[in-house]
């Protein structure tokens, strides 16, 4: 258990460690008075004696701000205290001689308690310097695990940006390689091509890992990435997608559905001849947003079972960097048909 909440900052500290003060410094004066002395007494002898205390638990805070013993040698701390509790007292006694000399009912009072105030001071000190040790202890921690939750964020943020580098290559590389087929004899097409592959990677470049998006750009942009793969595969490629306006309004990290769909595509396209319809159905509740990609496959060329490729492990691993879960995609095969099923957690 920590000493601190997370919560406790340095002004927090300072209001502490005042508060207790002023609770000493009114429970001190309230026992003075019970055993005679009058009130103006009581409250100077208590000034003073909280007001030494106070400074002795200064000292110590400035000590360690420059010097924190190791947590095993925590004799070091109780040393630190007796010596100041024999200085507080030392320099009280002095003091108050001074300042009461020829008052013999005080100075009478003051021998005999000094034993007792030497416990006191002991213990109050001992308390300060234990609050402010562990106040140091506690900052520590919090630093230690503010580095590690920046290096960790950092690491994530490098896998982020190197898997969705791998990403985009694989998809370049296939639509210069099918525009460089088109130039020749059917250029306009290439031309289109071209076009919608810049609008297509424009849209990659100002997306934020981070960020969530509205589902209806999400699927504008799918939609400029089926374009091109229809001009690559032609007729025999066509696209069912299912969503509605609650859907469209829904929030998704980017570039979430482009390699489910661009596995859709290759498992499909790749390994049955004749047309292929990759179906992507959506819905949405208060919850998630739920999106089907379902493609067929040949059992006798495809493997399903391994799964799917870098596409499907790429975005299962973004989702668990995005939301620290390993259940928000998964995969299966029916009747020939492929399906994948990714669900995206909706903040309220």
């Amino acid at each position: 258990m920590k000493p601190f909440p997370q919560d406790f900052t340095f002004k927090r500290f300072i209001s502490v460690y005042i508060g207790s003060g002023v609770f000493f410094l009114l429970m001190h004066t309230f026992v003075l008075t019970t055993f005679g002395l009058t009130l103006v007494q009581s409250l100077f002898d208590a000034l003073l004696t909280i007001g030494l205390i106070l400074l002795a638990g200064t000292s110590t805070y400035n000590i360690l701000r420059y010097y924190k013993p190791a947590r095993e040698n925590i004799l070091y701390p109780r040393i630190w205290a007796m010596l100041l509790t024999i200085l507080v007292t030392m320099v009280f006694t002095a003091t108050m001689k001074q300042i009461y000399e020829g008052q013999k009912d005080y100075l009478d009072f003051l021998s005999a308690s000094i034993p007792v105030r030497g416990v006191y001071h002991l213990l109050i000190i001992s308390l300060l310097t234990v609050f402010v040790f562990m106040w140091f202890l506690f900052q520590e921690e919090h630093e230690r695990q503010k580095n590690l939750a920046d290096i960790e964020k950092l690491t994530r943020d490098a896998e982020l940006v190197s898997l969705r580098q791998q990403l985009q290559p694989h998809f370049l590389f296939n639509s210069l390689n099918s525009i460089s087929a088109l130039v020749g004899n059917r250029p306009e097409e290439a031309r289109k091509m071209i076009y919608q592959l810049s609008e297509f990677l424009r849209g990659t470049l100002r997306k934020d890992e981070y960020e969530t998006y509205e589902m209806s750009g999400e699927l504008h942009h799918l939609q400029l990435y089926l374009d091109i793969e229809k001009v690559r595969f032609g007729h025999r490629l066509t696209t069912t997608i299912l969503a509605d306006d609650l859907v469209r309004s829904c929030k998704i990290p980017p570039l979430i559905l482009q390699p489910l769909v661009e596995n859709a595509i290759k498992f499909g396209l790749y390994d049955i001849a004749g047309e292929v319809n990759i179906s992507i159905v959506c819905s949405c509740n208060s919850e998630y947003l739920t999106i089907t990609i379902t493609n067929p496959f040949d059992p006798q060329t495809a493997t399903p079972k391994k799964g799917a490729g870098f596409g499907i492990s790429s975005v299962q691993r973004r989702l668990y960097l995005l939301y620290a879960r390993n259940d928000l995609l998964q995969t299966g095969y029916e009747n020939n048909l492929f399906t994948t099923i990714v669900k995206i957690p909706q903040k309220i």
